[in-house]
């Protein structure tokens, strides 16, 4: 079959050979550079000083991926390297779409603690596939200088956020509380009450004005007794001294009195007011006490918001840092063009010989003594090979196509008497 078909063979395993050539010549080898960022975690324990920044880094890092991929940061990548220049026919959609197919961003998980998976990425790493090999490294770090620049920008936003909410707060129960203060005071004057403090607060102070009045009794007593008890008998002018000593003690203690009696009745003029004065008072306490509580509570919180803030400006919370930073590529990732050509050769060698198979089955013709038996049952007695001249005249070959004819007819003529 192969010397029959040896022309059809050859012409075939020529032109696949130039086909696979030409395929192997037009393919564009892909180099791919990679760069590998680890995930550290917070220098400082979050027991001790906690960040403000919540979520997971996988939650954020995705949101980093989605910021990367966008159209404008793909389109501003592509004009800064000058990406696909020698495709002049591909629209700026299209450029966008075969860069985004070509860098791709995995993340690997941390270790579990327990059976929790707190969403903790470990390692990042981004890849680029590119024509040439300077450019494959040259986008590989760009995307991973703009994804650590977008998480640090991405934190330091949060934070400075959170602390700014905070003091807004703080500032606006501050000034609440100075609103309350001026509302009160003026109350105060509209109602012409003097005497400042809650209802407890001065009943307490009536109080101590009771002991403080008691115990100038005692003494007021003490020195009249001690006034009734001087020696008569004395000196006139020693009876005189001490009568002078002890009046002047009497006349102090009952002006002391006298105050405290004044401020004890404008105190008990205050508590038996009108009950709308009590309880409005009562109120502005009340409210008073209230907008403390908030300031004490979202000061609290305002100073973690300063503490984390200051953690990512000092960059010392969550951060990426570089472990493997990306390199030109030795070796394109595409098959070598050589071997290329020997493939297209090896597959074109197999498609010659299925046509020549094909081309042998398309003229099923009886060739030899066991074919003979094979297919039709009958053992030929003489088996003559055909001897054809080395010049073949048109004459000759027509009588051998007759003669072939005949013997085709005699055949059929026998096989249909044997049937």
């Amino acid at each position: 079959m192969t010397r029959r078909r040896l022309g059809v063979i050859l012409f075939v395993i020529i032109l696949g050979c130039i086909a696979s050539l030409y395929w192997a010549m037009s393919h564009v080898h892909l180099y791919m550079s990679s760069e590998v960022i680890q995930v550290e975690q917070p220098k400082i324990n979050d027991e001790l000083a906690r960040s403000t920044v919540e979520g997971s880094s996988a939650r954020r890092l995705q949101l980093i991926q989605q910021q990367l991929m966008a159209r404008t940061s793909l389109q501003n990548i592509i004009e800064k390297y000058d990406i696909y220049a020698n495709l002049d026919a591909l629209k700026a959609s299209e450029k966008i779409t075969l860069l985004r197919q070509s860098v791709s961003i995995n993340g690997v998980a941390a270790a579990r603690e327990g059976f929790a998976d707190d969403g903790t990425i470990s390692v990042l790493t981004i890849t680029a596939q590119m024509e040439q090999a300077q450019l494959a490294r040259d986008v590989a770090h760009e995307f991973a200088e703009q994804t650590r620049a977008l998480m640090t920008a991405q934190r330091r936003d949060q934070t400075e956020q959170t602390l700014a909410f905070f003091q807004q707060q703080e500032q606006v129960v501050i000034d609440n509380m100075a609103a309350l203060e001026a509302e009160l005071e003026t109350y105060r004057r509209e109602n012409d009450l003097s005497v400042e403090g809650g209802v407890e607060f001065r009943l307490s102070e009536v109080a101590q004005l009771n002991e403080a009045i008691l115990e100038l009794d005692r003494e007021i007593i003490s020195s009249e007794l001690a006034r009734t008890q001087i020696d008569r008998t004395a000196r006139a002018s020693t009876v005189a001294r001490e009568e002078r000593t002890l009046d002047g003690q009497l006349e102090t203690l009952t002006e002391q009195r006298s105050l405290l009696d004044q401020r004890r009745a404008a105190l008990r003029e205050t508590i038996q007011g009108s009950p709308e004065t009590q309880r409005a008072l009562a109120d502005f306490d009340r409210r008073m006490e209230q907008l403390r509580n908030q300031l004490e509570a979202i000061a609290g919180r305002r100073n973690q918001a300063q503490v984390g803030f200051n953690l990512e400006v000092g960059l010392q919370g969550e951060r990426l840092t570089t472990i493997e930073e990306a390199q030109v590529p030795d070796y394109p990732i595409t098959m070598s063009k050589k071997k290329r050509a020997i493939m297209g050769a090896v597959a074109a060698t197999g498609l010659a010989f299925v046509i020549a198979w094909l081309l042998e089955l398309r003229r099923p013709v009886i060739r030899s003594a066991r074919q003979m038996k094979r297919e039709t049952g009958v053992m030929p007695v003489v088996s003559i090979p055909e001897l054809a001249p080395k010049y073949q005249s048109s004459k000759w070959r027509k009588a051998r196509e007759k003669r072939r004819a005949a013997g085709k007819a005699g055949r059929a003529a026998r096989l249909a008497r044997q049937t």
